[in-house]
């Protein structure tokens, strides 16, 4: 396996039809959005979605979600001792923790153990923005009801206080997720090429294995994956300027977008700079 030799960008369009794709824990877990309006999918929501595929895929990861956990450990801090052979012997802890975890490699990771032992942090190379949609977004709020009481009744109502509740979604939301993977700190924690493969894929997959009451099967998709592939280790342009170079407009005939029929979606040519359209997978 090679350590990566070339800067990578990335940005990847992502639809959502009828979901909350990233619920804020502020605002009754209402869809995060700014204050235009404009939809936001948080930057660690995306990294737990590209964690989840890569641990799909047989790929051993530091960052577990609890559901999801294989060895066993139910706190970081257990399954980070369990690895180090010398706790407070700092590069030998990066370099077993690089070697053994994917997401730590790809994204770094701040480990805090208990007192006693050495505490550090891994910058990785892979970093994402938050996600923006193109548009401000219309969300949608009903009221749900349970058909059996999670708790006992207080009263003669005979209905407990969680019976009923409520349910936001976004209606329609193009999102754009933006991204790069720098070589200089890949090749402090030794991302390889393959392992940038296999983060491609995680991103084109993203909401595969991904549905719950929020998103429904089919209800976010991946539309397009823009992988640029620079010829240099520090880029032939710059991250903003590959970013950029990725136009999405809404068409002229329409006010109020409800699909990603809606837009215009092109890519500005940059000179000497090839690029991978990645057709995704919801």
């Amino acid at each position: 396996m090679s350590i990566l030799k070339n800067k990578i960008d990335f940005v990847a369009l992502v639809a959502v039809n009828g979901a909350n794709p990233n619920g804020d824990p502020n605002a009754e877990n209402m869809p995060r959005v700014d204050d235009e309006m404009y939809g936001e999918i948080s930057s660690g929501c995306i990294h737990r979605k590209i964690r989840n595929r890569m641990q799909d895929m047989g790929h051993n990861i530091f960052i577990q979600s609890e559901d999801r956990t294989t060895d066993g450990y139910v706190c970081l801090s257990d399954r980070a001792k369990a690895l180090f052979t010398e706790p407070n012997n700092i590069e030998k802890c990066k370099e077993e923790a690089c070697k053994k975890w994917l997401d730590v490699r790809a994204f770094g990771q701040v480990f805090a153990l208990q007192k006693g032992n050495t505490s550090f942090g891994i910058r990785g190379p892979v970093t994402t923005h938050e996600a923006y949609s193109v548009d401000p977004v219309i969300i949608d709020s009903f009221g749900i009801t349970k058909s059996v009481n999670g708790l006992p009744p207080k009263n003669d109502s005979h209905m407990s206080s969680d019976r009923m509740g409520t349910k936001h979604f976004v209606k329609f939301g193009l999102y754009i997720v933006k991204g790069a993977i720098n070589v200089q700190l890949a090749e402090k924690t030794g991302f390889t090429e393959e392992d940038a493969e296999v983060v491609k894929k995680a991103i084109a997959t993203m909401f595969v294995n991904d549905a719950s009451a929020a998103r429904p099967e089919g209800s976010m998709e991946v539309i397009k994956l823009y992988w640029f592939k620079h010829n240099c280790k520090d880029g032939q342009y710059s991250s903003a300027q590959v970013h950029r170079s990725v136009k999405v407009r809404l068409k002229d005939s329409c006010t109020i977008p409800r699909s990603v029929h809606d837009y215009d979606i092109s890519v500005d040519e940059l000179y000497g700079l090839d690029y991978e359209d990645v057709k995704g997978v919801c």
